[in-house]
């Protein structure tokens, strides 16, 4: 069993979007979905540097449209399962056929520009913690007023909250954990981003939603959802809300998952699934040199 993941904020680099528009029909589909949301995804892919694209509005429909370009390039396909880390829960559910691409971006241009609106009110962001026993990690960053945003298993805990909690938490990290800081712009899936969640649910109103075609693992809790009203309202809610992809890991072992591909910008995902899941075949989507090794890893185990 083969499952589709697509990776969340951070993982974004410096013209990553470069080698993927030389593909057939790439550079248009770009083209149109610049022209649909107003933002110019091939110059913020190809030439933007990392501070622009580091900007909350921008990275996240970017991560999206280049999510959804290099699974497209895969051709036609049938995973086991479907899921995403953060706002890669919106390509995911382009996956699923949940959403059409289309709205998809229009729906994830409205989250960048809120969550950056609502990261704008405080000076926040977030940090990773690696290694240590995570109920000792957990308490010891609530202990320090943080949010244990992402638990993403394999050692991996990353702590969000003020510029002044995450400068104590540099000085008094957990025992046996080492701390990195991210290079995201606020302390997102926490209270601070609760503004953003009424103008997603005003956003949501409008989008025409379809029930997954395939299952969809939610990194609320883990769960395989079977509805795309529930899909929608799981994506509305997460921006304030901790990431468990931890539990998406374990279900993903539960159903029997015997491999696992992430899309484009890929690294993130696959390394934790390395970790966590001992034994699953992962494979990357960083450059189109990678697709033809992908479309052998989904011959090889599709259902």
């Amino acid at each position: 069993m083969l499952v589709l993941v697509a990776p969340g904020q951070g993982a974004q680099t410096p013209g990553f979007l470069t080698p993927w528009l030389d593909l057939p029909g790439a550079a248009d589909r770009i083209a149109a979905w610049s022209d649909a949301i107003g933002l110019d995804l091939a110059h913020y892919g190809t030439k933007a540097d990392a501070d622009e694209i580091r900007d909350t509005a921008v990275a996240q429909p970017l991560l999206v449209a280049a999510g959804l370009l290099s699974a497209a390039a895969l051709g036609e396909m049938s995973p086991g399962a479907v899921a995403g880390h953060s706002v890669g829960e919106i390509t995911a559910a382009v996956f699923a056929g949940v959403l059409d691409d289309t709205a998809a971006l229009g729906f994830v241009r409205t989250r960048g520009l809120a969550m950056a609106e609502a990261a704008a009110v405080t000076e926040t962001g977030m940090s990773a913690v690696l290694g240590g026993d995570p109920e000792q990690v957990v308490a010891h960053l609530e202990k320090l007023g943080l949010t244990p945003a992402n638990v993403n298993g394999a050692g991996q805990i990353v702590a969000a909250g003020t510029a002044e909690q995450l400068a104590a938490l540099a000085e008094d990290k957990p025992e046996k954990a080492r701390v990195i800081a991210l290079k995201v712009a606020g302390a997102f899936h926490t209270h601070h981003m609760a503004p953003a969640v009424a103008t997603l649910q005003e956003a949501a109103a409008g989008l025409t939603v379809a029930d997954p075609a395939v299952p969809y693992v939610s990194n609320k809790d883990g769960q395989t959802v079977a509805g795309g009203d529930d899909v929608i309202a799981r994506l509305v809610g997460q921006v304030a809300n901790p990431v468990r992809w931890d539990l998406c890991m374990e279900t993903f072992k539960e159903r029997g998952v015997t491999a696992l591909i992430e899309v484009c910008p890929g690294g993130t995902l696959t390394g934790l699934a390395k970790r966590a899941l001992p034994g699953v075949q992962t494979l990357a989507l960083k450059t189109p040199d990678d697709l033809d090794a992908a479309r052998t890893l989904l011959t090889e185990h599709s259902a």
